[in-house]
């Protein structure tokens, strides 16, 4: 029997987790990483108590507005659209696992993620909840000392377990999206947290065709309202230096070349060009092959067998090798 340090979060993904590797004869202790709320404090609570197990109450505040709100807000006025859970993971998340779990003589860690984890080796889970995506930046370290419970199951299965196990947090809903932006207003939170540019130009192939309100309300990709001679317009770019969104037509949006900065590999680095897959978004069925080129000072070139659909600065590109998840770093203008 081993010990092991689960994230446990109040809802419903870590409490199966944390039944699964008690049922598998593990000693469990739980780490509720809080950020001020006090309804899913209750919920680890609760579920810690169901199954008699330890919990740790760990303020998490400064740590994750420092690496992960500070960020996020300043990454959305370059123009730029960050994926928040992928910056806490190993700059708060996972960090604070570890650390708890060395703190109490524990080798591994768990969470509630839905993807697979063998041996320090990363792989997508099940295609209709696959969460590998959000583990791409990870470190080696902290893939070496992952288990991963739910990574065979789909959603229904676990929830039909919690059932079956007779959790409280059965029939809780799931997380929300942005856990520091209850209200799911990503652009009202930035506007209370800084002073922003305000209105500014839409342009389309170098001539103005609108204002917006502000390039904190935009990423590329999305779809501006109504028609211009009878056809939608996406954003393309966002250009803060100017406080400009640049506009395109749908097929302008596909890209066969993306540059990335910070790569995290969970191989050994590479030296030279390799093979593989690109996952762009948390979607299910963007993953073009591609040829990954590392560059001189911790980047990558990705050139991609088919294009991609509107890579959006700020967001991460996940390499894999088949299944396997082999890092990650974040998209930046070329």
């Amino acid at each position: 029997m081993s010990k092991i340090v689960l994230g446990l979060s109040g809802g419903v993904d870590s409490a199966v987790c944390a039944r699964l590797l008690q049922r598998a004869g593990h000693e469990v202790l739980g780490l509720y990483l809080d950020i001020g709320d006090e309804s899913a404090r209750a919920d680890a609570v609760s579920a810690a108590g169901f199954l008699n197990m330890e919990l740790k109450i760990l303020d998490v505040s400064e740590a994750l507005e420092r690496n992960v709100c500070a960020p996020f807000t300043a990454a959305y006025l370059r123009g730029e659209t960050p994926n928040p859970c992928i910056m806490c993971n190993p700059a708060v998340k996972f960090k604070s696992l570890i650390e708890c779990a060395d703190e109490c003589g524990a080798e591994l860690i768990a969470t509630g993620h839905y993807a697979r984890a063998e041996k320090g080796a990363l792989y997508k889970g099940r295609p209709a909840n696959d969460q590998s995506y959000m583990l791409c930046r990870l470190t080696r370290e902290q893939a070496m000392r992952l288990i991963l419970p739910l990574g065979e199951l789909e959603k229904t299965q676990t929830r039909a377990l919690a059932e079956d196990f007779q959790l409280p947090l059965a029939h809780k809903g799931d997380s929300m999206e942005i856990c520091f932006i209850p209200d799911r207003d990503y652009a009202g939170y930035i506007a209370r947290r800084v002073a922003l540019p305000g209105p500014g130009n839409f342009t389309f192939h170098d001539g103005i065709v609108g204002r917006h309100e502000g390039i904190h309300r935009w990423t590329v990709g999305q779809r501006i309202p109504g028609l211009y001679n009878e056809r939608k317009l996406y954003v393309s770019r966002i250009v803060p230096e100017r406080n400009e969104i640049e506009l395109a037509l749908w097929e302008e949006l596909f890209k066969s070349r993306v540059r990335v900065r910070n790569m995290s590999w969970l191989i050994e680095p590479p030296e030279r060009p390799l093979r593989g897959s690109v996952k762009v978004r948390h979607t299910k069925w963007e993953c073009p092959e591609c040829t990954v080129t590392p560059l001189s000072g911790g980047g990558a070139e990705i050139a991609t067998d088919e294009p991609l659909r509107a890579p959006a600065p700020g967001q991460s590109a996940a390499i894999y090798q088949g299944e396997r998840l082999i890092g990650g770093g974040y998209i930046v203008n070329l």
